[in-house]
């Protein structure tokens, strides 16, 4: 059950994770609320410092001292802090999440998120792509429409093996159920894999999904601390 409930709790990332049952219910409370874009204010975060600070809180600070960070600005992402490390940190919006999801347009949606240098050149061009269509005014369709064009013709690169990310802010708001959530790790994997490594049996700390849109698996754990080296809320797998 508390497997269920923490992939319920990602829906962020993957409304196909939720139970049929209470994915409709919430999909219909969800969809009234966040029908369609918000007026572009309410996505921005005051202060560029302030953003790089919460975006650096995705990673610990052996990591996010010296990664790259990105900030969201009415142009798009911005580099605001070049790197040394191949890492790259920035707040996702609630864009991260595929276009079916009831959250997809929440304008609370802030997602601290450091990439490895590898999902930097090659997932994070992802999410930066899907940032410049709604920026542009394009609707749901029109961005899936994009990605899938782009992936096809492999003007974002193919997906680097060892590809992942950290997610481990305290402050962090997931979604609207979600909001901080658990700290944790998440693994990006080419194709429809879970089963091979054995995400969501019982007993097994590792949790997965297919993403069909961005053409990976998603494979995730959860930790005990968060960025700051506080304690996380209890696991239980």
């Amino acid at each position: 059950m508390r497997k269920i409930l923490a992939i319920a709790a990602l829906a962020f990332l993957l409304e196909s994770l939720l139970p049929a049952s209470p994915r409709i219910a919430r999909a219909q409370s969800s969809a009234s609320l966040y029908p369609a874009m918000a007026p572009l204010d309410q996505y921005l975060i005051s202060g560029k410092d302030s953003e790089i600070a919460l975006a650096r809180t995705a990673a610990p600070k052996s990591i996010s001292d010296a990664a790259s960070v990105m900030v969201l600005t009415r142009a798009g992402y911005e580099t605001a802090s070049p790197g040394a490390n191949g890492f790259l940190c920035l707040v996702e919006r609630s864009w991260g999440a595929d276009t079916a999801n009831s959250d997809f347009w929440n304008p609370k949606v802030r997602s601290p998120i450091c990439f490895n240098p590898a999902a930097a050149r090659t997932f994070a061009p992802i999410y930066l792509l899907k940032t410049r269509l709604v920026l542009a005014g394009k609707s749901k369709s029109q961005i899936l429409q994009s990605v899938s064009s782009a992936l096809d013709s492999k003007s974002i690169p193919p997906l680097e093996p060892g590809s992942m990310c950290y997610m481990l802010s305290k402050q962090q708001y997931l979604n609207d159920a979600g909001k901080s959530w658990h700290p944790h790790v998440m693994f990006f994997v080419s194709g429809d894999v879970a089963s091979t490594w054995g995400a969501n049996l019982d007993g097994s700390p590792m949790i997965a999904a297919s993403d069909p849109e961005e053409r990976v698996t998603i494979f995730m754990l959860w930790l005990p601390k968060w960025s700051d080296g506080s304690p996380a809320p209890a696991m239980d797998y």
